[in-house]
């Protein structure tokens, strides 16, 4: 394995690395962080930093699969599987998306800051990974769900497709809003509101009359 020697450490020494270079990541993004600061907060020495890692690419990229990985781990584990409303389960989905964010506030920051990462070092590599995250996740979460809800005639495979669309964007208008907003509960309380108000959309435009 590229990182074996990385994961052949105690845990310990392993969460210290990570933690320094989350911190780093996130408050100075790619281009301006610094490996320098990164040994000393994690008390390694530079050359066994490159000894686990081959450069600060490798580590920017393990850190990142390392926490979305762990976060959507967590996320899957807490998911109510036995609702088979698909529209109630991907509300479920936005409520553990806020929970987590609030659980994991240092992990948010991180990948909040990859969000808005330009380098054109790794942007491409972060495209990649979040695009074949995106389409995991959406192949887990529309399975076993209750077809007999949708009206008569509805062409359930594009229907799961708008609904699909309709979350990536009210996600991505939100995430454009990242700079001028405050994460309070206030906030995560209008967010969800406001996320009703199109699931109650799609719920009059795909599901029969109950």
């Amino acid at each position: 394995m590229m990182f074996s020697k990385f994961l052949s450490l105690e845990p310990e020494k392993q969460e210290r690395i990570l933690n320094a270079a989350m911190k780093e990541f996130a408050q100075k993004g790619y281009k301006n962080a610094s490996t320098n600061e990164i040994v000393t907060e994690a008390n390694i020495s530079k050359g066994l930093l490159f000894h686990y890692f081959n450069n600060k690419k490798d580590l920017y990229l393990y850190l990142y699969d390392y926490i979305l990985d762990m976060l959507i781990r967590e996320f899957f584990e807490k998911i109510r599987w036995d609702e088979n409303d698909i529209l109630m389960r991907l509300r479920h989905y936005s409520e553990l998306k806020i929970e987590i964010i609030k659980k994991h506030p240092e992990m948010f920051n991180f990948t909040l800051s990859a969000y808005l990462e330009q380098s054109a070092e790794i942007k491409h590599e972060l495209n990649r990974r979040n695009k074949d995250r995106a389409a995991a996740l959406y192949d887990r979460l529309f399975v076993d769900f209750d077809t007999s809800k949708f009206k008569e005639g509805t062409d359930i495979q594009r229907a799961i497709q708008i609904m699909i669309w309709t979350f990536e964007g009210f996600s991505s208008r939100e995430q454009q809003k990242i700079n001028s907003i405050t994460f309070d509960q206030h906030y995560y309380d209008e967010v969800m509101a406001d996320l009703d108000q199109y699931l109650d959309v799609l719920r009059k435009t795909f599901y029969r009359e109950m």
